[in-house]
């Protein structure tokens, strides 16, 4: 008697784990919304959480969630409107609006995803390659206000601001027309007119990254190159004139204290030969005849050894040479 009832608990506690499971009551959680399907017909949809009521047996609840889910594709290699090759990485959030469309269409969550990722990425392709690059990457034209420029390090030169000047590389921005917002609403606004019709809503569509491609990054690196060789070339044309200036200042002060220093010397030389006349005066002056034979030996020394041959001595000229007086 005690095993049959022992038995007979246990078959209850079957039943009612059955009856719980298969029963006519189920529970909606928070964040859930339920369509109960029978024999592949919805006959109840729930979008709001509580306990539910079913036909045991019969219907199937299928769940979906109501929060927003992410979708995340992956990056496209696509042309611009100049045809300038970029990879796109782009992002989206979605909810299901009504289940009822999203069960008769894609039924999974699955199936959602592989739609989401044909007309998502068609609508990021369509919108870049019919746009400028300038739009894809830049959201407003604010850059252009600030009148940004890159300026360089000069180090303890004179006329630094001239070499600013002549070394300043605006930073050149284009002007846009969309931006990249824009361009994300466009995105939104093709894939809206598309993906109702899966009782999906796309709440929005960002392209999170934008990377160039070989191609591209390159060109801008020559670009870059470019750049970097022209400010160069102006602080080497910059630095040459100040060399030649700095040459000439040298040569001009060379030639002034040359100047200076000649006519320092010949004043000099002035005061040299006067003191020497005045001394050569005052001393020959005490005896003139003396003084006369001086001179004429002096100029017998410089004279006589350039003559290779003399034709006549009987001159006043040879007199202290050939006059036993001197007269």
């Amino acid at each position: 008697m005690k095993k049959i009832s022992i038995l007979f608990l246990i078959v209850g506690a079957l039943a009612l784990v059955f009856l719980i499971a298969f029963g006519p009551l189920f529970v909606v959680n928070e964040g859930e919304q339920a369509v109960v399907v029978r024999f592949g017909k919805i006959v109840a949809v729930h979008t709001e959480a509580g306990l539910k009521w079913r036909t045991p047996f019969v219907d199937d609840v299928i769940t979906y969630p109501k929060k927003l889910m992410s979708w995340d594709g992956e990056p496209q290699r696509i042309p611009t409107k100049e045809n300038q090759f970029i990879y796109v990485d782009t992002t989206a959030r979605w909810r299901i609006v009504d289940p009822v469309k999203f069960y008769e269409s894609v039924s999974s969550l699955e199936n959602a995803y592989g739609r989401l990722d044909d007309v998502i990425d068609s609508a990021v392709r369509t919108v870049i390659s019919s746009n400028y690059l300038r739009e894809a990457v830049r959201s407003s034209d604010e850059i252009l206000k600030s009148g940004q420029t890159e300026t360089f390090q000069t180090g303890e030169v004179e006329n630094t601001d001239s070499l600013q000047n002549l070394a300043l590389t605006p930073v050149q921005y284009e002007k846009i027309e969309k931006g990249r917002r824009v361009l994300s609403e466009e995105m939104k606004q093709i894939v809206s007119s598309i993906v109702p019709s899966f009782g999906i809503e796309v709440v929005d569509i960002l392209p999170r990254q934008i990377k160039y491609s070989d191609e591209l990054t390159e060109s801008v690196y020559q670009r870059m190159i470019k750049e970097r060789n022209q400010i160069a070339q102006a602080f080497r044309s910059f630095g040459e004139g100040k060399k030649a200036e700095w040459l000439g200042k040298l040569e001009n002060e060379k030639r002034s204290v040359l100047s200076a220093a000649y006519a320092r010397s010949e004043s000099i030389k002035g005061k040299a030969d006067a003191e020497a006349s005045r001394i050569y005066a005052e001393a020959f002056g005490r005896d003139p005849a003396f003084y006369e034979f001086w001179k004429a030996i002096e100029s017998y020394r410089k004279t006589l050894p350039q003559f290779n041959k003399t034709l006549s001595t009987d001159m006043n000229y040879f007199k202290y040479l050939y006059s036993p007086e001197g007269r």
